[in-house]
């Protein structure tokens, strides 16, 4: 043994006298930080990258396989989740991955931002982080045009058509992006490029230069108040702060870092078990124009946003607030790089980061059940609950029957299952009479077109019969007097309440 360890030694002495890497890395990992950074508020940035060198491993293993061609993508994804021992389990860490290192630089910018950490002197260090939350995002949406599936053919067919908007030259931008006029194999050779080589090659670079300023410039101490930054003071305070309360960032800073980084590991791992890889779902079809394609997780809150924009608005919103809020970044701090850092002290700040949060959150919600969209197998898969037909008189049940026939469950629930872009119909008869149940057919309303050219008299009394008995938890049929004479020709024996 001491043999192996003498060789070892030797071994090491040898490649460092030619590369001379170790003793920097060494002094890179113990040089010392504020021993107020040792804090849980401090370890996103470190599980970023844990996560990055995740995908470009998992990325290199995929990229083995999958075959970038229009006539075979699909198939090499279907090959690896079925016929590849495993193969399914590295897309879905692959793909979890994508999803949780979005989340982790959202939230270590969020921190960053609060913490005042974008002020001197580390301006430039805030200035590439916003490139690099930027290049991730353009890895998540690249990642998801590559599974060439019918969610990412038509997905990235809105791409284009929202490209093709640019004043001037939106046309070229789109024959750029797509490698010609439509989407074909071009479109998918230049999206591995920028997937596999261009973006991960100036994200690895920036995130190189990223943490190169960390080590120069130190890490960003705990916020204060009243602990203003000034240029000609700052560096000469946070080196005095440094050397009478510093510790080195290994191992007493970095545990934390290293305990956080396990937990988003063992949280990726545990969301491919049991949740699987993202698609494929059907085969890229452009003949099938029924479809309702949505992103990935991380942008479905621009599916939500353009979803509920008016038309005359989608333009400015598109491209306009994007490109205000990026300049906003960018100069954020160019023009706050002094001044007070505590967030107590900054108030409007901590306000911004709730509303964005709160905002994300909410449109995010909307994504992923899409309220003001029909669904269009709802009248197929979700049939009328029999609760709803017992005891109901022939004309009633055939009203059913139409409720079912012209597909209204696609846009109303009744018995919980339905479409969600009308309001659920259990208790309509409570809400509204016949009268008004029969003018919102015909005439329509809100966001109801009108269906008095859909429906014939006979299917228009038939299903205002049906409407007229949902009463919510209540689903014997409320009949009164008249209506049971001439359903049945005898006088109404029920009582007052209509039982």
């Amino acid at each position: 043994m001491p043999r192996l360890k003498q060789r070892t030694i030797e071994l090491y002495n040898w490649f460092e006298q030619r590369l001379g890497l170790g003793q920097p890395a060494i002094e890179a990992a113990v040089h010392d930080v504020p021993a107020s950074t040792s804090s849980w508020w401090y370890v996103f940035g470190s599980a970023a990258t844990v996560i990055l060198c995740l995908q470009v491993v998992t990325g290199i293993l995929l990229a083995l396989v999958y075959t970038p061609s229009a006539s075979h993508a699909w198939n090499s994804l279907e090959f690896l989740d079925h016929s590849i021992q495993l193969g399914w389990f590295l897309r879905a860490i692959h793909g979890w991955g994508s999803d949780f290192m979005i989340a982790i630089v959202l939230i270590h910018m969020a921190q960053v931002f609060l913490f005042g950490a974008y002020k001197f002197p580390r301006e430039l260090t805030w200035i590439i982080g916003v490139f690099l939350l930027l290049l991730t995002l353009g890895m998540a949406f690249t990642g998801q045009v590559l599974r060439f599936d019918q969610d990412s053919y038509w997905g990235l067919g809105i791409g284009a058509s929202i490209l093709s908007r640019v004043p001037f030259i939106g046309g070229p931008l789109v024959d750029l992006m797509l490698g010609g006029p439509i989407i074909a194999g071009p479109t998918l050779t230049r999206f591995f490029a920028l997937h596999v080589f261009i973006i991960p090659g100036i994200l690895l670079a920036l995130v190189g230069l990223h943490l190169l300023m960390v080590l120069r410039l130190g890490i960003n101490e705990w916020p204060m108040p009243g602990r203003i930054v000034s240029k000609t003071t700052y560096n000469r305070n946070y080196h005095t702060l440094t050397k009478e309360t510093g510790i080195p960032f290994v191992p007493d800073a970095a545990w934390k870092d290293a305990i956080f980084a396990a937990v988003i590991m063992l949280a990726i791992i545990t969301c491919a078990l049991f949740f699987g890889p993202f698609g494929p779902t059907g085969q890229p079809d452009p003949t099938i124009i029924q479809t309702a394609p949505k992103p990935d997780f991380a942008f479905l809150w621009i599916y939500a946003v353009l979803a509920y924009l008016p038309p005359s608005l989608e333009t400015p919103v598109l491209f306009i607030a994007p490109t205000l809020i990026i300049i906003a970044m960018l100069l954020l701090p160019l023009i706050a790089g002094e001044g007070e850092k505590h967030w107590s002290r900054r108030p409007v700040a901590a306000l911004m980061v709730a509303v964005i949060a709160v905002t994300l959150g909410a449109f995010t919600r909307l994504g992923m059940y899409t309220p003001w969209s029909p669904i269009m197998n709802a009248w197929t898969s979700d049939p009328i609950p029999a609760a709803y037909l017992h005891n109901r008189t022939p004309l009633e049940r055939e009203g059913a029957i139409v409720f079912q026939n012209k597909q209204c469950r696609n846009c109303h629930s009744v018995g919980g299952e339905g479409g969600l872009r009308g309001p659920a119909l259990d208790s309509i008869a409570t809400r509204m009479t016949e009268d008004q149940i029969i003018r919102q057919v015909l005439q329509g309303g809100g966001n109801m077109p009108a269906y008095g050219n859909s429906l014939n008299p006979s299917e228009t009394t038939a299903l205002v019969r049906f409407l007229t008995t949902l009463r919510g938890n209540n689903l014997s049929p409320a009949i009164d007097a008249s209506r049971h004479i001439a359903l049945s020709g005898e006088p109404s024996s029920t009582t007052s309440n209509g039982h």
